[in-house]
């Protein structure tokens, strides 16, 4: 077996995995608010972060070399993460995927004025295409649009701001400093919220929070491997087969029967995520590579980000 071939299957798992988590957010939402499980989850996640943290030599603070972007990040990834985790309760999943998988797109855009990058004429066609399928999903004036797909769409984009922001200050900043600033945010914001919120928690829910923290970090070192074995350009695309994840659990555990349009709107904005991803894998690309850089998973504050772990590893380049 190839190293790609290895790497793409470790990617598909991973991918996998991370569609399970989303279940789990989807079961629990229709009974809890997200501030709630969020709150949770990130609880359950603190004890990774700290170990991380105990066997961490760098001599330094926790204060960031960036405190400004530091904090637009922080809120990013914890407007993300309440984003996404109601899109997940109130929208159907193939439909829920198919708006995030915008990302990529946004990130070519926000890649522009954050990271200096220069977008040719391939990227903003791929762009363009990208946004019909959005369209196409949620078919303004032909369908009720709702809180659940404005949620979704601030998802996408606080995910791609998220992204791009590690890549313009990860080389400068620690590894834990990425890590754990936007899990305190979430820590500390959610509980603030949670009085007005909760709700008692049985004790299989509280198993399930428990669930998804085991979960997403799992998923995350099924990437790790998938991106030390392979070339990003062949583990980047394997994100998009969350789609038919999302359509057999869908269908399977919530009686939701994806439509036509919702179908061909996916398939059109994975065509477009593509593009993207191709073309910066080829060798005349630029060297900023903001999407097969950053794209691994939308960044929701409860687990540790992906691509730092990536840097400080060597598996990924420094730029």
């Amino acid at each position: 077996m190839s190293n790609n071939t290895s790497a793409a299957l470790y990617a598909l798992l991973g991918f996998a995995i991370f569609s399970t988590h989303d279940v789990i957010v989807k079961v629990l939402g229709v009974s809890y608010q997200p501030f709630q499980i969020l709150f949770f989850s990130g609880l359950f996640g603190f004890p990774m972060v700290m170990m991380m943290l105990m066997r961490d030599q760098t001599e330094a603070n926790l204060i960031p070399r960036h405190p400004w972007w530091t904090a637009l990040r922080t809120l990013a990834a914890v407007a993300t993460g309440i984003s996404v985790f109601y899109a997940f309760s109130v929208l159907p999943l193939t439909q829920t995927y198919a708006i995030i998988f915008a990302s990529p797109l946004i990130i070519a855009v926000l890649s522009i004025p954050i990271l200096g990058e220069t977008v040719g004429w391939r990227r903003w066609v791929a762009v363009a295409l990208g946004l019909s399928g959005v369209l196409v999903v949620l078919r303004p004036g032909g369908t009720e649009l709702g809180l659940g797909h404005a949620a979704a769409l601030t998802g996408a984009f606080g995910g791609a701001l998220a992204s791009v922001i590690v890549r313009k200050i990860g080389k400068d900043e620690r590894t834990i400093v990425l890590m754990l600033y936007p899990m305190m945010a979430n820590f500390v914001l959610m509980g603030v919220a949670l009085p007005f919120v909760y709700v008692p928690m049985t004790l299989p829910d509280l198993v399930g929070t428990l669930a998804m923290s085991i979960l997403v970090n799992l998923a995350g070192l099924c990437m790790i491997v998938a991106y030390k074995k392979g070339d990003a350009a062949i583990v980047a695309p394997m994100q998009y087969s969350q789609i038919i994840w999302a359509t057999i659990f869908g269908v399977l555990l919530f009686s939701e029967f994806p439509d036509a349009m919702t179908l061909l709107g996916a398939a059109i904005i994975i065509a477009s995520g593509l593009m993207i991803v191709f073309r910066e894998g080829t060798k005349d690309a630029s060297e900023t590579t903001p999407v097969l850089r950053t794209r691994s998973r939308f960044e929701t504050g409860t687990a540790a980000r992906l691509s730092p772990t990536l840097r400080k590893r060597g598996i990924i380049d420094q730029k």
